[in-house]
């Protein structure tokens, strides 16, 4: 199967931008309309479940990082499920991982060390430019996305200046990410918009598709440091601007909610979000990722009770 192609980016269209009309009446009522569908149950649950854990950022964003804890992480992510689960399943064979690891630049090459000793090439993604808050000069934030590639990052977790989209500089914006994309070079760049601080749903797909336009690879909803991080509205929105985006110029930009998603449940409204609004090809990790620290704890024990019958103990469980 060929790589997929990555978004180059096009010219800014500000006639695009003020066109944007967002009902939200109408994405309230279709976000409330995809949380109510039934959950799927059984071996269903369990397959849906496994292909969230390979979506996973499996991320550890906290003042106490240390090189151990990082290099714990790093295990997880190799080994999401315990491997008697797996076999109970079948699927003990499948090469079933998490996405990506999500750190701190300090801690990238950490993790870079963590992943090599253990023998799996799964990548190191670095949040970066001044996160969570974007406001430090441009220089710097630039400069923080050139480190974390030195030190052997694959992806880059850039945030945008909400102050940008607030004032409507999308001119001001849109030269921001592109010199970002220019530093991250062939690292994989996720564009996060902060989606609680940006005021409205019209202002979130302004940004989404701005963020498309300097050549964003993903767009994210969240630091996770918002007072409100992911939701199913704002990611509505955001997937819509997605796919009119592809519509209009054939490129495949992927989606990457993260903060406050902590269980399967979640995980699996989110899977059915992406399935019903733009298709199969958006339920693999190259196009759909979730940002999450305790969510992959929850679905291994939704793994642990659909083969045992029980619920687990916290000690059956090695911590996510």
């Amino acid at each position: 199967m060929e790589p997929r192609r990555r978004n180059p980016g096009t010219d800014l269209d500000l006639s695009w931008l003020a066109r944007v009309r967002v009902n939200q009446p109408a994405v309230l009522r279709r976000a409330a309309q995809i949380q109510a569908q039934r959950a799927v149950k059984k071996n269903w649950q369990a397959a849906w479940l496994l292909r969230a854990v390979t979506c996973i950022d499996l991320t550890t964003l906290s003042g106490d990082d240390t090189p151990s804890n990082v290099c714990r992480l790093c295990y997880k992510a190799k080994h999401p499920i315990r491997e008697d689960l797996l076999q109970a399943v079948n699927m003990h064979d499948k090469g079933i991982t998490t996405a990506a690891i999500c750190v701190y630049p300090g801690r990238v090459a950490d993790a870079v060390k963590a992943l090599k000793a253990a023998g799996c090439n799964i990548p190191v993604a670095s949040v970066a430019t001044g996160f969570p808050a974007g406001q430090t000069v441009l220089k710097t934030r630039l400069e923080e996305v050139r480190l974390a590639v030195e030190d052997g990052a694959k992806e880059i977790d850039i945030v945008i200046n909400r102050t940008l989209v607030l004032t409507g500089q999308w001119e001001g914006l849109f030269e921001e990410i592109r010199q970002f994309r220019q530093a991250c070079g062939e690292a994989h760049m996720k564009t996060i918009l902060g989606t609680g601080e940006l005021g409205s749903l019209t202002n979130v797909y302004k940004a989404s598709l701005v963020a498309m336009m300097a050549g964003s690879d993903f767009i994210k909803t969240s630091t996770g440091k918002e007072a409100v991080n992911a939701t199913i509205p704002v990611g509505l929105v955001m997937v819509r601007a997605i796919r009119d985006f592809y519509w209009k110029t054939g490129y495949k930009v992927g989606f990457k909610p993260a903060g406050g998603i902590r269980t399967a449940k979640d995980a699996l409204t989110w899977l059915a979000l992406m399935k019903e609004e733009l298709g199969d090809e958006w339920l693999k990790p190259d196009l759909f990722r979730l940002g999450a620290s305790t969510l992959l704890g929850d679905i291994e024990r939704q793994i642990y009770h659909h083969v045992t019958g029980r619920y687990a103990a916290y000690y059956d469980l090695p911590m996510a």
